[in-house]
């Protein structure tokens, strides 16, 4: 197992292709996670469009430079939609990141309309420990869509999903676990209030869209967005009180990040 921090070479030379390359950033999410996971892609450098309007589904993912899929989209949108999307995506060789929000929290239907798009192929699978558990076939424990476990209990099933799907899989948590299934990747830092600001993990999600299409690797989209993401958090937490406050100096910092790397 390796570490990454933001301070590594690599991992601010990733970030910062982000803003030099721009990409276009298509996904569906959840109503709650929108406009933080637009502005997260806005801090980084990237263009963002979300949601399902018209014939976005099919337009969108196959033109984009990178898609992601919140499945707590289906708060809004059809399942037809997030299919459609993924499909479009694999189908065009458009890289897109899988979000399980709240796979293992009870839902059978829907847990099992999330497996379903396991067979598009995503470049990256990132939730928490729970979900990712669950999503893997292991005990569901997840509550409602926090957690119940903690991260450094999700690596060996991290390692296991990567192997069986072809994906890079993300846990976050205290310490991000990233691995490929023959690789892990650890990534400390962030702030205990990414728990407690609606849509953080999920904007995580979008921005690791970005990292991916940006470093051209799954892996290192993913430890550059994680480790990014980590960074801002810190520096957030150091510099505020509340959790409202936490929120809109995460975007800050990702958008001084992205100036400074």
């Amino acid at each position: 197992m390796t570490t990454a921090r933001f301070d590594d070479s690599a991992v601010r030379d990733g970030y910062a292709e982000i803003a030099r390359r721009g990409p276009f950033v298509y996904g569906l999410t959840n109503y709650i996670a929108a406009n933080l996971s637009a502005n997260v892609l806005l801090a980084a450098g990237a263009g963002p469009a979300i949601g399902a309007a018209s014939d976005w589904t099919t337009t969108f993912p196959a033109g984009a430079n990178a898609v992601w899929i919140n499945t707590a989209a289906l708060m809004s949108s059809d399942e037809d939609s997030l299919r459609r999307v993924a499909r479009t995506a694999h189908e065009a060789g458009t890289p897109w990141v899988l979000d399980p929000v709240a796979v293992g929290a009870g839902a059978a239907e829907y847990d099992a309309f999330v497996r379903g798009l396991l067979e598009f192929r995503p470049a990256v699978i990132r939730g928490n420990a729970s979900e990712l558990i669950a999503l893997a076939g292991g005990a569901a424990t997840g509550k409602g869509v926090e957690t119940t476990v903690d991260s450094s209990d999700a690596v060996s099933t991290a390692g296991e999903l990567a192997a069986r799907t072809g994906s890079v899989v993300a846990v976050s948590g205290p310490v991000d676990y990233i691995s490929d299934g023959s690789r892990v990747v650890e990534v400390p830092g962030g702030d205990v209030r990414l728990t407690r600001v609606t849509g953080a993990g999920c904007a995580l999600g979008a921005l690791t869209a970005a990292a991916v299409f940006a470093t051209g690797d799954a892996l290192q989209g993913a430890v550059v967005s994680h480790a990014a993401y980590a960074e801002a958090a810190e520096r957030a937490g150091a510099r505020t009180t509340g959790t409202g406050s936490f929120g809109v100096a995460l975007v800050d910092e990702l958008s001084l990040l992205a100036e400074s790397a």
